[in-house]
């Protein structure tokens, strides 16, 4: 071991608090830590890595599911490809890209609400000209006269 680093100290170094580096203990993401005649936790360099690996891969947008599945996958790669980053990002993309169109259309139907100057809820719903997408279900509910 490079150094013996206790569990505050790696919290610190990884920027996440010392709960978050026991749950990724206890969840298999991290090795268990050898430990000091005391019985303190004792880490290596290594598992500061790890962490940052970790919440790297969560901004990206990976599960702790799947962070796990990716980092299992390089233990035990031994020359056998293996899914992998490049697939598992390639996934994620596709995912994001769905999120970002769903989300274009939320900003469009909220932008137009606004322009529309829609104030209520629930008055907007009922009227036909409301812009927001929900107008359909509300259909039998309509009732004449201007928007909003």
């Amino acid at each position: 071991m490079s150094a013996a680093l206790r569990s505050g100290q790696v919290a610190k170094a990884a920027g996440v608090n010392v709960q978050t580096l026991r749950y990724y203990e206890r969840r298999g993401l991290l090795a268990e830590p050898e430990r000091s005649n005391g019985g303190h936790r004792l880490y290596g360099d290594d598992a500061v890595t790890a962490l940052r690996v970790i919440k790297a891969a969560q901004r990206l947008g990976f599960t702790l599911e799947e962070v796990a599945e990716l980092l299992e996958a390089g233990r035990h790669r031994h020359g056998r490809p293996v899914a992998g980053l490049q697939e598992r990002a390639a996934v994620k993309l596709v995912e994001i890209d769905a999120k970002i169109a769903d989300l274009t259309a939320i900003r469009t139907a909220l932008a137009v609400a606004v322009e529309a100057g829609c104030d209520d809820l629930t008055v907007c719903a009922e009227r036909a000209c409301c812009p927001i997408p929900f107008t359909a279900l509300a259909e039998e509910n309509r009732h004449a006269g201007p928007c909003c």
